[in-house]
């Protein structure tokens, strides 16, 4: 199980450095991570795509900085950088706004300040070239506060070229991004110290050879946090392991995919679920993907689904997004609607063309970017599930596998 003791992505606190271009961005993003990560010019409009480093920040832990090309970016290329920049807030944490100290807050930078306020995202405001403006002074240089709108800032001024105020500006970064909460957990909530929860993983071409999947690892990991205990074992074991214990489960937890399979095998009074559906219950958008699975029996022919997946891999002959999860959605509405597809960072903004969209569990995907795209279908009534919860949907056991999350 290698890869256990790894932060995933989408665990870490996501922290964006914004601002116009040669604000002293890179420059900055180099100093607080300690690399040449960033490619620093005079020329405007040198950082091309967000840039990203995984590293550790004390006392936060794990978090991942990106860098963002500038917001005041032009032309037709240009257009095309600021909307990366600005797809950037759909999963930052916490937003560190760089700006010049030779030239102050521009209306490109107060119009972000709008947008971090909107998205309730915490932000930092930083002088950069502060070795330029030696006699500034700011008394609340480093304080956290409340701004008009209610949403954590601070100001700080630094140098990158001396690595002045470098260490202090780590200092806010970390605390702001200790305080962003996690409030929701995979399944720890649901059990007793002691509950024994049977965990069917399937063991076939598509898994990665010499380990578990990231939803496997992280509810085990839950688990094992809450005091129970993790049973593991394939849909062929699992009549066995079932009949050794001494009495049933506290819950079962399969692979959606075998869905069927395992709901014939576990008795009708143990509660069943599924990974990625816990995974929606992680993420925090659980009631919307339970109400929107009803939307799929209504899709017929002339229907256009999107299917969705926040990673990228090689796809198989029987690949769960392009193959399977199609051939799920026919059976439930007995149709042959269209569908279309998006992987990893690409999610469509105008989404009026989809009758549904059936994304992945999004464990790659932190949970204010998986909100964001929920609520980007949520403002345009488009309704919004996972494949856990099409694929219950179609194995006749959805009703079964969310009582036992939501009771």
């Amino acid at each position: 199980m290698a890869g256990l003791n790894e932060t995933p992505s989408g665990e870490r606190v996501h922290i964006g450095f914004f601002g116009v271009r040669n604000a002293g961005k890179s420059s900055l993003v180099n100093a607080v991570t300690g690399q040449d990560l960033a490619v620093v010019s005079d020329t405007p409009g040198t950082t091309t795509d967000p840039v990203r480093k995984a590293m550790e920040l004390l006392p936060v832990g794990p978090v991942l900085i990106i860098d963002t090309p500038g917001i005041d970016d032009e032309g037709e290329l240009g257009d095309l950088r600021v909307q990366k920049a600005r797809r950037a807030l759909d999963f930052v944490d916490v937003a560190v706004l760089v700006v010049d100290s030779t030239r102050g807050l521009s209306p490109v930078d107060m119009a972000l300040i709008n947008e971090f306020q909107n998205r309730r995202v915490s932000y930092i405001i930083v002088s950069s070239k502060a070795d330029l403006m030696p006699d500034a002074v700011d008394p609340d240089s480093g304080l956290v506060e409340l701004d008009e709108s209610g949403v954590k800032r601070a100001r700080i001024r630094v140098s990158s070229k001396d690595r002045w105020g470098i260490e202090e500006l780590k200092g806010v970064i970390a605390s702001l991004a200790s305080q962003v909460e996690r409030q929701n957990k995979l399944v720890s909530d649901l059990l007793e110290p002691g509950d024994v929860t049977v965990l069917v993983v399937p063991i076939d071409s598509a898994a990665p050879k010499g380990r578990l999947i990231l939803p496997q690892q992280q509810v085990i990991r839950d688990i094992v946090e809450a005091g129970a205990q993790a049973c593991v074992t394939s849909v062929e074991g699992l009549p066995t392991m079932l009949t050794a214990l001494t009495s049933p489960p506290r819950l079962v937890i399969t692979d959606s995919q075998v869905f069927g399979a395992v709901a014939k095998i576990v008795p009708a009074e143990v509660p069943l679920t599924s990974f990625s559906i816990l995974m929606a219950r992680y993420k925090g958008t659980l009631p919307d993907q339970i109400d929107a699975v009803e939307a799929l029996e209504k899709l017929d022919d002339t229907s256009c689904v999107l299917i969705s997946e926040g990673c990228t891999h090689h796809r198989q002959c029987e690949d769960i997004g392009t193959v399977k999860i199609p051939r799920w959605v026919r059976s439930v509405c007995g149709a042959n609607p269209r569908f279309e597809f998006t992987s990893g960072g690409e999610f469509p903004r105008d989404l009026s063309r989809y009758d549904a969209v059936i994304h992945c569990g999004g464990c790659m995907l932190n949970a204010r970017e998986m909100e964001s795209r929920a609520g980007i279908a949520r403002e345009q009534d488009v309704p919004f599930t996972n494949y856990g919860m099409a694929i219950a949907k179609a194995n006749g056991v959805f009703d079964r596998a969310i009582a036992s999350i939501t009771s």
